[in-house]
């Protein structure tokens, strides 16, 4: 067996290289916070067309504002606009709970780009009240307890509303069709669909 004062001067033993590989990994995960890692990154600016102004309408509101190219609708309504009641989920377009409407149809924000929102109206959870009170669907959905931890509730909202504007509220079984792409993992689903079919009149009407 060799003699540990045999060794080279630069000879690891096991422990060392695996302490110096934990540093290591350690100091990686804290590079995005470094002045030089925020300076890597590329900053939107208009001079390398990495942004886009967009003028159009939230909520009934006129909004104009640059954003970054590449954001999605989703994260210009929360980031931008401060308005948190569409959930980012799945951030894949699956769970729904990130629904508004755009010019009165129902879109996955996450999977819409910001920039589509151009010239056009975009309506969200915390403008469909209107000065009398809450809108139909909501009271609705309050009246059937139609949530539990209520994190999917502003996207099933929205989802709803556009089913029965599209004329997809008939029955049961066509309103289970087309709010299938709006997940609730609490299981509420039997309150959801009550609370729709409570709605359909009053929408229907207004």
């Amino acid at each position: 067996m060799p003699d540990p004062q045999d060794r080279q001067p630069f000879d690891l033993t096991r422990r060392q290289v695996l302490e110096a590989g934990t540093i290591v990994s350690l100091t990686g995960t804290m590079l995005p916070a470094s002045g030089l890692a925020q300076q890597a990154r590329p900053q939107p600016s208009p001079e390398n067309g990495m942004t886009v102004h967009l003028s159009f309408r939230v909520n009934g509101r006129p909004t104009a504002l640059d954003v970054d190219a590449r954001a999605s609708l989703l994260d210009l309504l929360r980031e931008r606009l401060g308005l948190v009641g569409a959930k980012k989920g799945c951030d894949h377009g699956q769970c729904g709970a990130c629904t508004v409407h755009l010019d009165g149809r129902r879109v996955a924000s996450c999977l819409t780009m910001a920039a589509k929102a151009d010239g056009r109206d975009v309506t969200t959870i915390e403008g469909i009240a209107g000065a009398n009170g809450l809108h139909p669907m909501q009271q609705a959905f309050i009246d059937h307890d139609a949530l539990q931890c209520g994190y999917c509730t502003p996207g099933q909202i929205m989802a709803a509303i556009a089913c029965v504007k599209e004329g997809h509220a008939s029955t049961p079984e066509q309103i289970k069709e087309y709010m299938s792409g709006n997940i609730c993992r609490c299981g509420a689903y039997v309150g959801i669909v009550a609370a729709i079919e409570q709605a359909v009149p009053q929408i229907e009407r207004s």
